[in-house]
């Protein structure tokens, strides 16, 4: 398949990207839509998520990517693998994510995936970064308590600045004493983790787990 070619960067802030994307009907995107779910936001070429799919069978896997030219041909390949755990959608999360969510089985969003998000490096931009804070409280609501948020970049102010976000809320809580993760703890990385690491680059992870949050 052609390697389709898009912009590097989308700015979600752009008019066009303000219309929220339409809920999903699971029992038709999904073979068993009561599987546990594997949320990959921002999931680029789809790749990744293409191999966890089959890895694990018994999970379903749903990319989130700005960049429609991409979401097309992902699903294009799923389509080729007849994958019936995963489906890639074209949306703007920070619009989108609560509409989505709310419609999915009770119980079933257990992992989460932010990775290699755009730095947006100038302050001014910082709106266009993908984990702020009204992203964090929408997983919130959703990630069961024991669930998994899977955090990496190889920009460290970015990474550093998603830590901090999820770490101030208080669903969820840090994995380890505060240290980068040395190793990925899934068994697939990604297409810009492979290159990073291969330049003799670091890679900055880390791991959240959602707690219930103490009633007052």
């Amino acid at each position: 398949m052609v390697r389709v070619r898009v912009r590097q960067h989308v700015n979600p802030l752009a008019n066009k990207y303000q219309a929220p994307a339409n809920p999903l009907d699971w029992g038709k995107v999904y073979f068993q839509p009561n599987q546990p779910l594997h949320l990959d936001i921002g999931c680029a070429r789809g790749q990744f998520l293409l191999q966890l799919a089959q890895i694990e069978p018994s999970w379903n896997f749903l990319g989130l990517e700005i960049r429609e030219p991409l979401v097309n041909q992902a699903n294009r390949m799923r389509d080729e693998l007849e994958l019936q755990n995963l489906y890639y959608l074209f949306c703007n999360v920070n619009n989108s994510l609560r509409s989505l969510l709310s419609t999915l089985p009770t119980g079933s969003l257990q992992r989460v995936s932010i990775q290699f998000p755009d730095p947006w490096f100038k302050n001014r931009h910082a709106k266009r970064r993908v984990v702020q804070p009204e992203l964090v409280a929408e997983l919130s609501d959703y990630l069961i308590p024991g669930g998994m948020v899977f955090l990496q970049s190889d920009v460290e102010f970015v990474a550093i600045e998603m830590c901090d976000r999820f770490a101030a809320h208080p669903s969820f809580q840090r994995q380890g004493l505060g240290e980068w993760l040395t190793e990925n703890p899934l068994p697939v990385s990604t297409e810009r983790e492979i290159a990073t690491q291969k330049k003799g680059e670091p890679v900055y992870r880390a791991v959240f787990t959602a707690i219930k949050a103490e009633s007052s």
